[in-house]
């Protein structure tokens, strides 16, 4: 079974919920303190797969997420770009998708390469609303998404529209520039959208917080490295959809937030196959 790292700190409060849905898509869920991680970086080479959980990492003390980037990227960046060339799935849920855009692994982790400009170019504002926001919202993918997440091992999209609930005061997502936004969209790192309606013509609210495009989630150019404001670990069990007793075809079905972890578990499963189905290369002084 893939080793799933969750790496939580001060203030995350997502991390139990995210190594559930992880195990129950077939992953062995591992969690370390980021302090470990930093006092012994590799570990994070026995990964297969990476979470950031959400919650309120030191307090959201300067802005959300940033403190836990900060200390990402000067402690652990070399070691999660080995992660990124091993094409390592990772997801930033919420407080860890603003992570993640602050340390600058999204929306392109090239950036975070020698010669790379490290410069941010995207982030999570407040929302426009002004006040914390906590209920469930209706989703689309993008058929054009390069996100591993929301597709089988064959690369067909297999979700096209779900609902999951968002719990966050910052998760207006804005971009630098028109053009940062056109180079998302042409190149296939639109992960979700926020829907003006959920599955089935169930009314849930539209985009709750202002962002750009309606947008809910970003992948990196390869599609391995998702993040997004819903909570996907908070719809695994049927039972967690607010309307599950009105909507019979529920019952029947994977709940759309466990089916984006067992996707990627799928990604990093057939990975390791494809590894070990090539032929083993003997130094010739050895043979």
């Amino acid at each position: 079974m893939p080793n799933a790292l969750i790496i939580r700190t001060a203030g995350t409060n997502c991390d139990v919920e995210l190594a559930h849905a992880f195990q129950l898509a077939g992953a062995t869920p591992v969690t370390h303190h980021l302090n470990e991680l930093i006092n012994q970086p590799q570990l994070i080479e026995q990964a297969d797969l990476i979470g950031f959980p959400g919650g309120f990492s030191y307090g959201d003390d300067i802005a959300a997420g940033r403190i836990f980037a900060n200390r990402v990227r000067h402690r652990l960046t070399e070691a999660l770009l080995d992660a990124v060339q091993c094409s390592v799935p990772m997801i930033g849920i919420c407080n860890g998708f603003q992570v993640l855009v602050k340390i600058g692994l999204l929306p392109d982790p090239a950036t975070l390469q020698p010669g790379g400009s490290g410069k941010q170019t995207v982030t999570l504002a407040d929302n426009t609303c002004g006040r914390f926001v906590d209920e469930w919202v209706g989703l689309t993918v993008p058929g054009d998404t390069n996100c591993i997440w929301t597709r089988d091992t064959d690369g067909q999209v297999n979700l096209k529209s779900l609902d999951l609930p968002i719990a966050h005061g910052e998760g207006r997502f804005v971009v630098d520039n028109d053009d940062r936004l056109r180079a998302l969209r042409e190149n296939g790192q639109i992960a979700f959208r926020y829907a003006a309606s959920g599955a089935d013509d169930v009314s849930f609210t539209g985009n709750p917080n202002g962002s750009v495009d309606n947008i809910a989630g970003i992948c990196d150019p390869t599609g391995t490295i998702l993040g997004l404001m819903p909570h996907p670990e908070r719809f695994t069990h049927v039972t967690n959809h607010p309307l599950w007793t009105r909507l019979p075809e529920l019952v029947s079905e994977t709940p759309a937030g466990l089916r984006l972890f067992e996707n990627a578990v799928a990604f990093a499963k057939a990975k390791e196959e494809k590894r070990r189905a090539q032929p083993h290369v003997h130094d010739a002084a050895t043979i």
